[in-house]
């Protein structure tokens, strides 16, 4: 245990993987707007201007700015430039995915309360949910997502199962909320991801979600499944977090094969 500790604590934040160049422009350029180094009704530099900068391409400073319109910071015009609409999100996060990295990074973006962690062994409900055996035994880790803002009502609810065979994981969880459940399974069981399938559905919150959520019994919401398969396919991790509606956008690109 004492070597696993130690492991954990050369794992900084961000150590895991790297995150992409154009999520570090568009944060660093967030943080100006926050800041006031870019006041409200103000235009952002010419895209010239910042691929000199940060020393990135076109397409990079684009995807950045494309974030930032998506959180409601900045507005878009042709020959105008773009304006500073916002010195904070106005909307829920936006989520734009390529793949399995980008996937992982959205996990890593939002801090993780844990609420509860205890076995639990599936009904047939739960079981079709999870797209696995009814009486199957679970570790399950329910929590809080938040995302940085002390203010800000909770993004969503998470319910991770794994196999109990993880059981050593209890108090890592819970003592480095900042590390992704699948990266402490990596380093301890040698378990990596090499394929994540993801299901979005809509529902409406239960009044106990509502209350742990601080929002509205009935109201949209969003549920997506995401189930982690190894190099066999086997899934050595299933999560289970509801959105309320409001405070989170699912968004993806789809590009035309060529030939």
């Amino acid at each position: 245990m004492v070597c696993y500790h130690a492991a954990l604590i050369y794992w900084e934040p961000g150590a895991f993987m790297s995150e992409t160049f154009y999520a570090r422009v568009a944060r660093d350029l967030a943080e100006g707007i926050a800041s006031g180094r870019f006041p409200v009704g103000s235009r952002l530099p010419r895209e010239l201007d910042l691929c000199t900068q940060y020393e990135a391409s076109r397409h990079t400073v684009r995807a950045a700015i494309q974030e930032l319109q998506g959180l409601g910071l900045v507005s878009r015009k042709k020959r105008a430039g773009t304006r500073v609409e916002n010195s904070s999100s106005t909307r829920g996060y936006r989520q734009s995915l390529a793949s399995v990295e980008d996937l992982v990074q959205f996990g890593a973006a939002h801090r993780r309360v844990v609420q509860n962690i205890g076995d639990v062994v599936v009904d047939r409900g739960l079981a079709r949910q999870l797209g696995c055996a009814a009486g199957r035994a679970f570790l399950r880790i329910s929590s809080l997502r938040l995302n940085g803002d002390a203010d800000a009502p909770p993004i969503g609810w998470t319910d991770v199962y794994i196999d109990p065979a993880y059981a050593q994981l209890r108090d890592v969880i819970g003592e480095y909320p900042e590390v992704l459940i699948n990266d402490l399974i990596e380093a301890r069981y040698g378990r990596r991801i090499a394929e994540i399938r993801q299901d979005v559905q809509a529902l409406a919150l239960s009044a106990k979600l509502a209350r742990a959520l601080n929002a509205k019994a009935g109201a949209p919401a969003l549920r997506i499944i995401r189930r982690y398969l190894d190099q066999a396919g086997e899934a050595f991790e299933i999560s289970v977090t509801i959105h309320p509606a409001d405070r989170f956008t699912f968004s993806m690109c789809l590009r035309r094969e060529r030939g």
